[in-house]
């Protein structure tokens, strides 16, 4: 990797302390805002889900069980291409930061990936890679689909609400709004440099790259993580 010389001006501890603290009030703005899109989310309406059967690892399984006793449910649908040898990068490399998924149980909820590719394609995949998350195929119903990732055309994050044996859909995003539930950009975009991508707003002579082009692929989640 080529050595970046680029580098932000060095100031006095005042200066940087004064604006250090003109960021932080943005900052804290920000938190602000997040707060108050968190209470709007939790006053959005709701529509009721038909009676969906995804495929697990042991079968069939109704919608309303995949919540495995819980009230709330996180539903990542991950892009899928049938026979492919290596599925999206983003999706592999976004499902694989969570290997901690435990703490969800303090919060009546469950958080699993459901792909429209077939379960003995989905899961082999997923120990190739070393996914941890619980894998589930919508290969035989509409349900990716009806929530906005149909077969080939994307992916996206999808929130359910279970009231007995009925579920509702409660939340939905995608494309950058996935971000918000990532560790990986938090990190990156508190690093001098950001991101590096071409599209980003940085100073001048800032190393900035491809969108993408520095993105752990899927075969390298492989190698790090997988069983193979």
């Amino acid at each position: 990797m080529a050595e970046n010389t680029a580098k932000p001006p060095v100031v006095d501890q005042e200066t940087w302390r004064k604006e250090l603290d003109e960021l932080r009030r943005r900052e804290k703005a920000a938190t602000r805002e997040l707060d108050a899109i968190a209470a709007q989310r939790r006053r959005l309406p709701m529509v009721e889900m038909a009676d969906y059967t995804l495929i697990g690892e042991d079968g069939p399984v109704r919608l309303a069980d995949v919540f495995d006793g819980r009230s709330q449910l996180i539903v990542y649908n991950h892009m899928w291409e049938d026979g492919a040898e290596w599925q999206c990068g983003g999706c592999t490399g976004f499902t694989s930061q969570f290997t901690r998924l435990e703490f969800l149980d303090n919060y009546d909820a469950r958080f699993v990936i459901v792909t429209n590719g077939p379960i003995e394609e989905a899961l082999a995949y997923r120990d190739k890679v070393g996914n941890k998350m619980a894998w589930y195929s919508s290969s035989e119903s509409s349900f990716g689909a009806d929530v906005d990732a149909p077969p080939g055309a994307g992916f996206g994050v999808n929130v359910f609400l279970r009231d007995g044996e009925k579920v509702y859909r409660t939340w939905h995003t995608n494309g950058r709004g996935t971000e918000q539930l990532s560790h990986s950009f938090a990190l990156i975009d508190l690093l001098p440099w950001g991101r590096q991508e071409e599209w980003q707003d940085s100073p001048e002579g800032w190393p900035q790259s491809p969108a993408y082009s520095r993105w752990t692929d899927s075969p390298d989640i492989a190698k790090a993580y997988g069983t193979t």
